[in-house]
């Protein structure tokens, strides 16, 4: 009986030992594939990341790993050293090499496509000339506010009188796409246009502009009513500017 027990305890631990010499050698097969394909080391994301990350946040969702020279982007980074105030330009996932590409400033996320629309609210796309949209040079997350006017019938019983209204307040960009030069003429440049030129942007804004903005149901019935059917002008209205309220502007009112 004890020599059963025995033999059993033995064939246990043979299995045990057996088992982790398996282990130890596939280990270390792999290890020495891995030297003779001149390993790098790389950051590879851990955990999925999103996009408008910090690096400050990006470390706990990192790891150094060695991977085949063969396998590893060119562009792949194995620090985060000098990405300090930098934001990841996209979703990133779990076992992708973190390139340098995908560390952008926080300048360069904003204008470099669209944000995302807050709970509650909906898109809509309309299209406009440049010297409709702040000169152009709106950019996603920003805030306009958008002003309907209408030739006639904009006021009850005055339907012959001309109006404009600030209608919409702090509506927010998600997007701006310009159209391909030569998709429409060059409009000429207003006087306000030309007289507060960017510095950094001597060159005139040509072509049609496509804004999308994220409002409530309401609101982006407006907005197609007016495209459809009356005018839009665009201001740029930070969520600080001043909101004196509704106010419907006629040409009775200019001098007042």
């Amino acid at each position: 009986m004890k020599s059963r027990l025995l033999a059993g305890v033995v064939a246990v631990l043979l299995a045990i030992v057996g088992a982790v010499i398996v282990v130890s050698y596939a280990q270390g097969a792999d290890q020495r594939a891995v030297k003779g394909l001149d390993p790098v080391d790389v950051l590879v994301i851990t955990k999925a990341v999103p996009a408008g990350s910090t690096a400050e946040a990006l470390k706990a969702s990192v790891a150094l790993q060695q991977l085949p020279g063969t396998a590893v982007a060119k562009t792949a980074l194995n620090t985060l050293d000098g990405a300090v105030g930098k934001v990841t330009a996209a979703d990133l996932v779990p076992g992708e090499q973190l390139l340098a590409e995908r560390l952008v400033s926080p300048e360069e996320l904003k204008t470099s496509g669209s944000v995302p629309v807050p709970a509650g609210l909906q898109e809509v796309t309309f299209q406009l000339e440049p010297q409709r949209v702040v000169g152009g040079r709106l950019a996603p997350g920003d805030n306009v506010g958008i002003f309907i006017s209408t030739a006639t019938g904009g006021i009850e019983g005055k339907a012959d009188r001309e109006a404009v209204q600030l209608s919409i307040h702090k509506a927010l960009v998600t997007a701006v796409q310009r159209a391909p030069e030569g998709a429409a003429a060059k409009p000429a440049p207003t006087a306000s246009a030309a007289a507060e030129p960017d510095p950094r942007d001597v060159n005139l804004p040509t072509g049609l502009l496509m804004v999308t903005v994220a409002v409530n149901d309401i609101n982006a019935g407006k907005i197609v009513f007016a495209a459809e059917y009356a005018s839009l002008w665009l201001s740029r209205e930070p969520l600080d500017a001043t909101d004196s309220g509704p106010r419907i502007m006629t040409r009775t009112d200019l001098y007042k």
